[in-house]
């Protein structure tokens, strides 16, 4: 029996989770990475090491793939309809994924479909940034550039037309977007197969910290019933409109007048969906190899009443194996999940994930292993 071989683009640590999701299936990953220390390259047997930019490498990479996926959303598009050209599938496509990889584009099809979002605008200069501030509520405005950003990178709320310069040094189209008086942020995680198949995930609360993820609750805590059933048909809707095949999160804003409006859309697994590792039937990496093989999606449904993820992110203590024996003592139920990266001050190394029924004890089960982890909890 002859078992598909997944290419994956990207060596970070989503791609590190894809794998080990393939491995029960029998599933081959080729890997192509920036670096033999990636994430992903430290655990996938067959890794070509090169530049993701370059047509030749992909091309080359690609030999030998039955489909070709990412862990991020910066190949340049013209090389994945290169790569489409010469009868490699591409999962998601490149005319789906533009709609990850420029925030404009993004804008202009959700407004083209009629899913709600913020106010917002290309901007040409800090002058036209005032402009779009004064047709609105005014200042302050977030300013984005629309290609390159993530983790609050690429990112900028400003208060006034002399603080609206930095955006433009990059040399990329700037997006203005209103400043949003949201009552907290949402996920909705859908993923979604060649032929049509898709599930959704419960609607999680994602709890950000200086621009990063810091904690995602499953489901979402005191969600009106129609508000999560209107989120998750909004990412469904919007998977099937766009031709998404894969994981799809879109991010949200619940507002305090009861919207919701879509913030940013990943095609690919993402932070907001770790959770499903431990605390789903089918976890988001599991149904992302499925969905890019088209095979039949598993059950997206929570195992238990909650689940929280927290993520780990590099302090002043590198050593972080040493806690394991405090962490792993104090609750036998954590599950940790490392990356294998170097730890360095707020970067994400690792995620934990707690389950169970009272929600108040899943949440300070899970802080206190990330803090413990991170040793900025000691005891």
């Amino acid at each position: 029996m002859t078992f598909p071989v997944v290419g994956m683009v990207g060596g970070g640590q989503l791609a590190r989770m894809t794998h080990e999701a393939g491995i029960p299936l029998g599933i081959r990953f080729k890997l192509l990475s920036d670096t033999p220390q990636d994430s992903a390259a430290q655990v996938v047997s067959d890794v070509v090491i090169g530049d993701y930019r370059d047509l030749d490498t992909l091309r080359e990479f690609a030999r030998g793939c039955d489909v070709i996926t990412f862990d991020h959303e910066h190949v340049p598009t013209e090389h994945l309809r290169a790569l489409e050209a010469d009868g490699i599938p591409v999962r998601p496509g490149p005319d789906a994924l533009v709609h990850a990889q420029d925030k404009g584009v993004m804008r202009a099809r959700l407004d083209a479909i009629g899913v709600p979002c913020p106010r917002h605008r290309i901007v040409s200069d800090p002058q036209d940034v005032a402009a779009f501030a004064a047709e609105g509520d005014g200042f302050p405005v977030v300013l984005k550039t629309v290609r390159g950003g993530y983790d609050g990178k690429g990112v900028w709320v400003v208060d006034s037309e002399e603080e609206a310069a930095d955006p433009f040094k990059a040399g990329v189209p700037v997006l203005a977007e209103e400043k949003v008086d949201f009552l907290r942020e949402l996920a909705a995680n859908v993923v979604r197969s060649p032929h049509g198949q898709a599930v959704a995930y419960p609607v999680v609360e994602s709890r950000q910290v200086g621009g990063v993820c810091d904690t995602v609750i499953a489901p979402a805590p005191d969600l009106d019933e129609d508000l999560a059933v209107r989120a998750s048909e909004m990412a469904l809707n919007i998977a099937k409109e766009l031709g998404v095949v894969g994981h799809l999160a879109v991010e949200l804003f619940q507002t305090r007048d009861g919207r919701i409006l879509v913030n940013e859309l990943a095609m690919r697994p993402h932070n907001s969906g770790h959770w499903s590792m431990d605390g789903a039937v089918t976890s988001q990496f599991a149904n992302h190899v499925r969905a890019v093989l088209d095979l039949p999606l598993g059950d997206p449904r929570p195992r238990a009443g909650w689940t929280v993820m927290v993520n780990v992110l590099g302090g002043d203590f590198p050593d972080m194996y040493s806690a394991y024996l405090h962490c792993m003592a104090r609750d036998p139920q954590l599950k940790i999940h490392m990356y294998g990266k170097d730890v360095k001050p707020g970067r994400k190394v690792g995620h934990v994930n707690t389950y169970g029924d009272d929600l108040d004890d899943v949440l300070e089960r899970a802080r206190h292993a990330a803090g413990y982890l991170r040793g900025t909890i000691t005891e």
